[in-house]
């Protein structure tokens, strides 16, 4: 099922959460002289026009990132995740944001490398027209990356960072996230896993975040973002998580910090909130 595309949904609040524990990962990465891979099981298009049809069909970006924009108080670590939204509009005009991918290659090194797998044969163009830049450090699959990624672990330097956020349009995705990890943990068991979810009232939603909980021994840390009450009638998406496997010990701090924040800012009714926990030995 190929019909999913990210345009629709590009800079809303999911995103905001997805790109902001992105970066704090790559950062932490980036702290040791030793390169690292960043995977990219599900990399769409790599980046987002905001006044493109698809993207301003809902202007899904207006409960997310355009609630950050013109804000001058924001903590740390979001305004650095704004600042580099910011890379992409230097005109200070919010009209592009950037994917998952072009996230990640603004904070790469001449070092790391890049995999991303993108199976919808309109965004693998788009993915491989916005990365032609970068070809020596970026190999991009038109695949599955669900399987694809089975070929590239271990990767060369043993340090990683891998991204599974797959579209969950098919129910069939969320057994798929936990048997990839299975999988990857087998090849590369301390690699840093994150996985991004949506909050919605179907059970599969509801139950991943305690599935992988029970993966292994490895540490992990769970935050979800609500941005408004689950409507009545059971549809729609109310919010998203991350599930990151073994993560960073300093990550917790940054993120109880913050969120407090973030839960003001894209809130949209009293039932904004948020959920954090972890085990991190």
């Amino acid at each position: 099922m190929l019909s999913y595309r990210h345009a629709f949904h590009a800079g809303n609040h999911a995103d905001v959460l997805k790109h902001w524990v992105e970066i704090l990962l790559l950062d932490h990465l980036g702290r040791k002289d030793k390169p690292y891979w960043y995977i990219d099981t599900h990399a769409g298009a790599g980046a987002y026009a905001l006044d493109s049809a698809y993207a301003s069909k809902n202007a899904e970006y207006n409960t997310g990132i355009g609630r950050l924009w013109t804000r001058d108080d924001l903590p740390p670590s979001l305004a650095d995740y704004v600042a580099l939204v910011k890379t992409f509009n230097p005109d200070g005009q919010l009209r592009a944001y950037p994917g998952s991918p072009m996230v990640a290659q603004r904070r790469l090194r001449a070092s790391d490398r890049m995999r991303l797998f993108e199976l919808h044969s309109t965004d693998h163009g788009l993915l491989a027209e916005n990365f032609a830049h970068a070809q020596r450090q970026t190999r991009i699959e038109h695949a599955d990356g669900f399987d694809g990624v089975k070929a590239i672990l271990p990767p060369p330097p043993r340090r990683a960072l891998m991204l599974i956020d797959p579209p969950y349009e098919d129910k069939r995705d969320y057994a798929r996230v936990l048997t990839c990890l299975k999988e990857s943990f087998k090849r590369f068991a301390t690699g840093c896993y994150a996985v991004w979810y949506p909050q919605l009232q179907r059970l599969e939603s509801r139950d991943l975040p305690e599935k992988l909980k029970l993966l292994g021994e490895m540490d992990w840390l769970h935050v979800s973002l609500s941005v408004q009450t689950p409507s009545a009638d059971g549809f729609g998406m109310h919010g998203s998580g991350m599930f990151v496997l073994n993560p960073p010990w300093t990550l917790p701090e940054v993120l109880k910090a913050e969120l407090p924040y973030l839960v003001k800012a894209l809130g949209q009714d009293a039932g904004a909130r948020y959920t954090l926990d972890w085990r991190i030995r």
